[in-house]
């Protein structure tokens, strides 16, 4: 297990069988990247910063689709919509 920086660990595959323990805690202190025959293969974070990053993650996703409702509005026309109880009829 080799500290890249504050906030980056390395460690090989075959290293995980033999210090799982240490990884883990590792993980929960900042990310681990986890390499096989000396190429990053995956990243291991703990819970927390992984909720972090998917909340992080929605919210970006909701900006984005909100502004692309937004801009699809500023373009439309009163005659590209179609009432509620029309569309509820449809279904």
């Amino acid at each position: 297990m080799i500290t890249i920086k504050e906030d980056t660990t390395l460690v090989g595959v075959s290293e995980m069988r033999t210090n799982m323990e240490g990884i883990l805690a590792a993980s929960r202190k900042h990310k681990v990247i986890i390499e096989k025959r000396h190429k990053p293969y995956a990243v291991l974070v703990g819970a927390d910063q992984y909720t972090k990053m998917e909340n992080r993650l929605e919210m970006l996703e909701d900006f984005a689709l909100a502004h692309l409702a937004k801009s699809r509005d500023k373009k439309s026309k009163s005659s590209d919509y179609i009432a509620i109880e029309t569309a509820l009829a449809n279904l």
